[in-house]
Parts: structure tokens; sequence; C-alpha cells
């Protein structure tokens, strides 16, 4: 993991590309990972040979034997375009006579097709180049209309790029400002606790001065305590009393309400 590089480049929204020596640094960095890469023999070596031999034709073959074997290659016979009369020594030979007039043959019957074909190309070798530049035009005009597609695409591809970056660009900036932003408001809430703190300590060390002048101070009588605490009681009886009387005297007054009641009753009756 830690010779990983992770490459992380927008090079549409980052600048400093051609500040003076990252050329240089980044030439550093690939001439180190060139030191550093072994390539093997044959790194082709996990994979399993390919079947050539269905495309094979005994022509290759015998050059591929040829090849093989360190053969050098059969040179050029230029013997059809020569006219040799028979050897001196063959000159009485039928066979040898024979030979050379069928060779005589071949070398005339080659010519003849030479000229035919310049008649052939005189006739009609302008019509045929006229409809080959026709041809060729046309396959030119559509290379043309593909060339055109493909830059329009890569066109799109770079704009797509270039979009999705500076997207990524101002997201970002707006995380960046966000983080120095919580970052800052880190640094105050830090401040302001270690000044709380100072506070706190100021607190407690006064406390701590004055502790001993409250454990110094007297205390009152036992009796003065005393005679406190009975007061306060007879003051709760003499409440308490006052409230039952109360609560008697309106108890009377319901009954006497209600024999009123009963009295005006009977005399109705």
């Amino acid at each position: 993991m830690a010779d990983e590089v992770i490459v992380d480049a927008l090079p549409y929204i980052d600048h400093g590309y051609d500040d003076v020596g990252v050329r240089e640094s980044a030439l550093a960095m690939v001439e180190e990972e060139c030191r550093r890469y072994r390539p093997t023999k044959n790194y082709l070596d996990h994979l399993p040979l390919p079947a050539s031999s269905p495309f094979e034709t005994p022509l290759m073959i015998n050059e591929f034997e040829r090849i093989q074997n360190r053969l050098p290659m059969e040179t050029l016979s230029m013997k059809r375009y020569e006219l040799p009369p028979p050897p001196s020594g063959k000159l009485s030979e039928v066979s040898a006579w024979q030979e050379s007039i069928e060779n005589s043959m071949a070398q005339l019957e080659h010519q003849w097709v030479r000229s035919l074909n310049l008649e052939l190309m005189l006739d009609y070798g302008t019509e045929a180049w006229k409809s080959y530049l026709e041809v060729f035009t046309a396959m030119q005009a559509k290379a043309q209309i593909q060339l055109q597609q493909l830059k329009k695409d890569m066109q799109d591809v770079n704009w797509q790029r270039k979009q999705a970056q500076t997207q990524a660009g101002e997201k970002l900036r707006a995380l960046e400002a966000h983080w120095v932003l919580l970052v800052s408001k880190n640094y105050e809430i830090e401040t302001e606790c270690v000044e709380l703190e100072k506070v706190v300590q100021a607190a407690r060390e006064q406390l701590e001065k004055l502790a001993p002048t409250a454990e110094n101070a007297p205390t009152p009588p036992p009796e003065q305590t005393n005679g406190h605490a009975t007061e306060d009681q007879g003051n709760g009886n003499d409440e308490a009393m006052e409230e039952d009387g109360v609560e008697a005297e309106t108890h009377a007054d319901e009954v006497r309400g209600e024999s009123n009641e009963d009295g005006v009753a009977n005399e109705s009756s």
C-alpha cells in the first residue's frame, strides 16, 4: 500500500503544471519506475501457444522449415525470360532444340500478352482510372466523415471530462472552505475552552482561599437553635388549630341551612 500511487490529477482545474521543476520531477518519477520494473525474458510464458497450423499452407510450411534449418532462400530464376540456344554439346540433340523452341514460344506469348495489355490500357485505361478515382474519392469522403465524427466524439468526451472536473472542482473548493470554517470554529472553541478552564481554575483557587474562613466562623448556641425550633413548631400548631376551627364553623352553617330547609318544607305541607 505504501508504494501505490493514486492518480488524482484534475488538469482542467489544477494549476502549476508549468511551474519550474514540475516537468523534471515527473521525468524523474518515470525514470524511477523504469529502473524498478524488471521485465521477464518472455512475459507471455503463462499464455498457451496460438494454434497457427490450420492457417499454414504447404508453401508456408516449407518456408518455415527452411528458416528453422537456416538455409538460404532460393534466388529468383530468370531463365524463363532468356532465349539461350542449346548447349554446344547438345547441338545434335532434338530434345535440346525442342526445349529451346518451347522457351521461345513462351517468351513470344508473354510479349503478345504485354502488347495486348497495352492496347487494352490505351482503349479503357482512362475510363478505368476515372472510375478508380471516383471510388477513391468516395472512400476518402467517407473516411473524412468518420474522421469528423471521431473528432466530435473526442470533443464530447473532453467536454464531459471538463464539465465533470469543473463540478468536482467547485465541490472540492466548497468542501475546502467548509473544512477551513470548521477548523476555525474548532480553534475558537478550543480557545474558549482554555479561557473557561482558566476561569474555573481561578474560581477553585478563590474557593480554596475562602474555605478556611468559613470553617473558622462561630456557630450559634444550642439554646437559641432549640428556641427557634420550638417557636416554629408552636406557630405550626396554631395555624392547624385555626384551620380546624374554620372547618367546624363551615360544617355548622351547612347543618343549619339544611334544618331551615326542612322546616320550610314542613310548614308548606
